[in-house]
């Protein structure tokens, strides 16, 4: 039986990873060199990741998995996890009426965030499914490369967030009381 998950170990397993696979046709003897095929694939987890490679096998190269095998499957991990970025995301998804070319851009911490936030704002925004969309390319974009307005706005050098409605607490429990004679003033 499945030990129910914690809410920290839920959102890790949902979150999306970076999977670099590399596979081939099978060799049909031996003398047969086939083309060796790298891709990187974003995916929940491995199992995933490998579905998603022979999906993309199958369309570019038209190569089964029966027919295939995989050589090497890695996890990319962030280089600066904990640095702030902008991720530009290129994007091809099935919507109702058609096809269509995307590109969007998020600040996240991680490739694997970014690309977590946009399936997130895909299905809500456009009522689109995880398997109806296609990532083509995801790239780190500099200050410079910016195109969207409400990207821009965090450029700033001199970017402040107000401190909006701080209520002030008790110096110690026994001044805390439930009722008080003035309403607090929550602007500074």
């Amino acid at each position: 039986p499945h030990l129910p998950l914690s809410p920290e170990e839920a959102l890790i397993a949902t979150m999306m990873q970076q999977y670099q696979i590399v596979g081939r046709r099978l060799p049909k003897d031996e003398k047969d060199v086939p083309a060796v095929c790298r891709m990187n694939v974003f995916a929940p987890n491995e199992v995933t990741a490998k579905s998603r490679f022979w999906y993309y096998m199958k369309k570019l190269k038209k190569v089964r998995r029966t027919q295939g095998e995989i050589l090497a499957l890695n996890e990319i991990r962030e280089y600066k996890p904990t640095k702030l970025k902008t991720f530009g995301i290129w994007i091809r998804y099935d919507s109702r009426s058609g096809t269509h070319n995307m590109n969007k851009e998020i600040r996240e911490v991680t490739a694997g965030g970014a690309v977590d936030r946009l399936l997130q704002e895909m299905a809500g925004r456009h009522r689109v499914p995880y398997d109806r969309i296609n990532i083509v390319r995801v790239a780190e974009l500099k200050d410079n490369e910016i195109r969207r307005a409400s990207t821009k706005e965090y450029m700033a050098n001199d970017l402040k967030f107000p401190l909006a409605h701080r209520v002030p607490r008790a110096t110690s429990r026994s001044n805390r009381t439930l009722f008080k004679a003035s309403r607090p003033n929550t602007f500074f």
